[in-house]
């Protein structure tokens, strides 16, 4: 389903579920721009601590930031489908918390990188229950640009799910 279709669509479980899904992805990855005098390893971990500041304000300029604009996944999803569901999620969540959990860092250089975390989100929202709450596991791709860590692809599935 792409992005356009998911909006249209997005009153359905299904289509909430995956824009809650792309957030948080979006708030692990974007959690860190920069880098910090530690090296690589270091500017990562204070960009996943960045992102979940950004997504627990609800940040979505402050989020976006952090996306490279050639972001794109394997799910259809690119930069500006990622600005729609993120201002439909934050429209429509009155909170947003996580708990993220970085599993591993793999440095292909100084300017690549992939990140696989696991993040538990919870939010307030206008649903029948009034609150939802999912984990989920991702493995996110950065890379350096203008010496800023960028998201550039992720892939996600729900804890004990493959990934896609």
């Amino acid at each position: 389903m792409t992005v356009n279709a998911d909006l249209r669509a997005f009153g359905t479980e299904d289509a909430l579920m995956k824009h809650h899904l792309i957030l948080s992805l979006i708030c692990v990855v974007l959690a860190g721009c920069g880098s910090s005098n530690g090296g690589p390893e270091d500017a990562l971990r204070t960009w996943v601590s960045e992102a979940e500041v950004a997504a627990e304000e609800r940040d979505r300029r402050g989020l976006l930031a952090l996306i490279s604009e050639n972001y794109a996944d394997s799910r259809g999803n690119d930069y500006e489908g990622v600005g729609q569901m993120l201002r439909i999620y934050f429209l429509r969540q009155q909170s947003v918390a996580l708990l993220t959990t970085i599993d591993e860092i793999v440095l292909a250089d100084d300017t690549a990188a992939i990140l696989k975390l696991t993040v538990g989100m919870a939010g307030l929202n206008n649903s029948a229950l009034g609150v939802s709450a999912d984990a989920y596991n991702f493995e996110l791709e950065l890379q350096v640009d203008d010496d800023e860590w960028l998201l550039i692809g992720a892939r996600w599935g729900e804890l004990g799910e493959k990934l896609r």
